[in-house]
Parts: structure tokens; sequence; C-alpha cells
């Protein structure tokens, strides 16, 4: 009887063991999900702020180059506009020149 009874005694405490080991792996479980769900959050945001960050430096490039056009733009209506009064000038100093020829 007493060997039945500690039979009886160890198959109990294995099927307590068992039940604990499965809580175990359980707990164990949540915990690996919990750490992979925090691990996907922080790469989602590093990646949202790398998205953002390469969206700020793009329009920051396209704001650069729309104002160097602009410049580029703008010295050539300069140099147009030198070079215009330079053909007026020379030419008006050429009259003068020839208007004095004439007087001498």
């Amino acid at each position: 009887m007493r060997l039945s009874l500690l039979a009886g005694l160890a198959i109990s405490a294995g099927m307590s063991l068992s039940a604990c080991s499965e809580k175990a792996a359980d707990s164990l479980e949540n915990a690996g999900s919990a750490i992979g769900n925090d691990v996907s959050r922080a790469v989602d945001g590093a990646g949202e702020k790398i998205d953002n960050g390469l969206d700020d430096a793009g329009r920051a490039f396209d704001e650069g180059a729309n104002e160097v056009g602009a410049a580029s733009r703008n010295a050539a209506q300069d140099a147009r506009r030198e070079a215009r009064e330079a053909k007026q000038d020379a030419g008006a100093a050429m009259e003068r020149a020839g208007n004095d020829l004439r007087r001498d």
C-alpha cells in the first residue's frame, strides 16, 4: 500500500510540475511577445523618423535648388541689362567721337 501511495504521490507531483512548467512556458511566451512588440514599435518609430528626416532633406534640397535657379535667372537678367547699357554707352561715346571729328 505504501508503494501505491508513493506512486500516486509521484504521479501527482509530476503532474503539478508539468502544469507549473506549462505556466512558465506561457509566461515566457508572453514575455517574448511583449519584447517582440516593443522592438517592432521601436523599429517602426525609427523608420518614421528616418522617413521624416529624408523628406525634410528633400524639401531643403528642392528649396535650395529653387533659390539657385532664381539667383541664376536674376544674374542672367542683370548681365543682359549691363550688356545693353554697355552697348548704349559705347554707341554714345562713338557718336560723340564722330561729332568731335566733324567739328575739327
